[in-house]
């Protein structure tokens, strides 16, 4: 038995990990707040519950597992609901993703869909000495 929880806890603290990792790669590197507002609330819900999981599971059944896991259920209540709000503040002061070309709920008009530019052409002399 202490094998299995051995092995359970492992692949949660290694899957928990990769979340983590994952979700700060795409803190870094994704272009714009939406993508990463999604990075982050990956790294809060599943990274760390993953992680306080492993913990639970090496605990066993003790007054530290009730704490860990109304904390677990504490971050996740309070990580998608401020991810959430700070998504809502931001669509509400004017941002808005790259992607949205309409948008139903605002009282504003919709900006067109962008089309690539052209090339300018190279300027030419008007007299004809090229």
């Amino acid at each position: 038995m202490d094998l299995l929880i051995d092995i359970l806890t492992w692949a949660s603290f290694i899957s928990g990990s990769f979340f983590l990792f994952i979700g700060s790669l795409g803190m870094i590197r994704l272009r714009d707040f939406w993508a990463r507002l999604h990075a982050a609330s990956v790294i809060d819900s599943a990274g760390i519950g993953l992680l306080f999981l492993g913990m639970m599971l090496q605990t066993g059944l003790s007054l530290i597992t009730v704490k860990t896991l109304l904390i677990i259920g504490f971050l996740l209540i309070t990580g998608p609901t401020a991810s959430h709000a700070v998504a809502n503040a931001a669509f509400s002061s004017g941002s808005r993703p790259r992607d949205l070309v309409e948008d139903a709920s605002s009282t504003k008009p919709t900006a067109k869909k962008r089309t690539p530019r052209r090339a300018k052409k190279p300027a030419t002399k008007k007299n004809g000495n090229a």
